[in-house]
């Protein structure tokens, strides 16, 4: 190729390139230059826009001389990308990438893209090759990015090989994040591999503290984050596991205001509401129970029901056994109350579609009415109305939830698993727990 041919190709492949990054700039900043109301329009907006720059790539190319192996490369993966902007699968983009590698196997962005195409297209595998056979070529925050992505969707029936997949997670975002401490995508996705390892190792507030700060990061050195409505909902998925209803309600309305097509953000933030609703209904009613039923179950309680928690065997956080002491609900302080034990009778009990928590009324002797949520249980454990059921040293937790208009405030115990609890003078087996789980929207991040 002649001096002045090569250079021409490297105007058309900048300008080529020019084209491509306005089209991606104009996706990732749209509401910098548009509002939260045009948000319904975004997606329609961003496909108009994706045409347009696929024609006048077309123009660019056709003036352009005949061009290298490498730069017909780079002019396949260009026009992969550009089809690539949506969220939706191209065949069209598959077919550029693939060919786009095969011509240049080093070329990493190609590899990246045709990755994404594969997780949009539902081949979770083929991205994961993806991804990981650009590593091989280079190091890049974006295949790490991806892999940690794509390592939490691989399926598997084996529980230990999922842990293993979620804990690798961590770390590709983690090297991503290390690549690049002012990329928001690299700490949005760090957020979202400990969000997954919080729900895989039974809830532990430590990892949910990482995530919540993973996320904030990714807001505080990206403007952009916070137009996500992922990460919006991600992060108030993790405020309703954590009991903090109100920042939960916020999250799920800014993520469906961002993306007022995608249902499951309104879906999560009605039903939070309703449970808030009907959760506040029966604790102020106390299940609905008349008051000569409630006064004949309360009147049958009795010592034996603390089981371990009365006779000194009960073994406390510090590996001692104590004998606690019987305290009333209304005598509890907020946090953890260590040396105490509450009894009371089940009133109700109130089930959502994700079965967890499982929520029940418990009334003690003073009449008092207090929610309890027991986390990390299997689906077939519950309790039953009339049931005696002992909190050895009892999480407190006071909620004032102010949301579009309505206010809700009540009293919960929070139980991180029913081994904790004693239920009819009973302790709970191993087999009443469970980890929980959690989905997550099935494309990129």
């Amino acid at each position: 190729m002649m001096a002045d041919e090569e250079e021409e190709a490297k105007r058309v492949l900048q300008k080529l390139q020019e084209l491509v990054d306005q089209l991606y700039s104009f996706r990732d900043c749209y509401f910098e230059t548009h509002s939260v109301e045009d948000a319904a329009r975004k997606q329609q907006d961003v496909r108009e826009e994706m045409e347009k720059t696929v024609q006048q790539m077309e123009e660019v190319l056709g003036v352009s001389p005949e061009s290298s192996a490498q730069s017909k490369a780079q002019t396949l993966m260009l026009t992969g990308k550009a089809l690539n902007v949506t969220p939706e699968y191209s065949p069209k983009a598959e077919a550029l990438l693939s060919k786009a590698v095969k011509l240049e196997p080093e070329l990493v962005e190609a590899w990246n893209q045709l990755g994404e195409v594969y997780w949009k297209k539902g081949d979770v595998a083929a991205a994961h090759t993806c991804f990981s056979g650009a590593l091989t070529h280079c190091k890049n925050k974006v295949s790490l990015q991806n892999l940690s992505m794509v390592l939490r969707q691989l399926q598997t029936d084996n529980g230990e090989e999922h842990s293993r997949h979620v804990m690798d997670s961590v770390r590709q975002a983690k090297l991503a994040v290390q690549m690049d401490v002012l990329d928001g995508r690299s700490w949005y996705i760090l957020g979202n591999a400990y969000l997954s390892l919080y729900f895989n190792t039974g809830q532990n507030p430590k990892i949910s503290q990482q995530a919540l700060s993973a996320y904030a990061r990714a807001e505080k050195v990206d403007r952009k984050a916070s137009s996500n409505p992922d990460l919006h909902l991600n992060r108030a998925t993790l405020h309703k596991y954590e009991e903090n209803y109100g920042e939960a309600l916020e999250g799920f309305a800014r993520s469906g205001a961002l993306d007022p097509a995608w249902p499951e953000p309104q879906h999560r933030e009605q039903q939070l509401l309703e449970f808030l609703s009907k959760l506040t209904s029966l604790l102020e009613s106390k299940g609905k129970m008349k008051a000569k039923k409630l006064q004949s179950m309360l009147g049958s309680l009795r010592p034996s029901h603390l089981g371990p928690c009365g006779d000194g065997r009960y073994q406390s956080a510090s590996g001692q056994k104590v004998t606690l002491q019987l305290k009333p609900l209304s005598t509890l302080q907020p946090g953890v109350n260590s040396g105490a034990v509450v009894l009371g009778k089940v009133v109700f009990s109130l089930t959502t579609e994700e079965k967890v928590p499982f929520t029940f009324g418990l009334v003690d002797s003073d009449g008092l009415c207090y929610a309890v949520m027991v986390y990390n249980i299997v689906q077939s454990w519950g309790v039953l109305i009339g049931d005696s059921v002992a909190i050895p040293e009892p999480n407190l937790r006071i909620h004032q939830i102010q949301h579009k208009g309505k206010d809700y405030s009540f009293s919960s115990v929070r139980v991180e698993t029913p081994l904790l609890l004693v239920v009819n003078g009973k302790p709970q087996g191993s087999g009443s727990q469970a980890a929980a789980m959690v989905a997550s929207r099935p494309q990129c991040e």
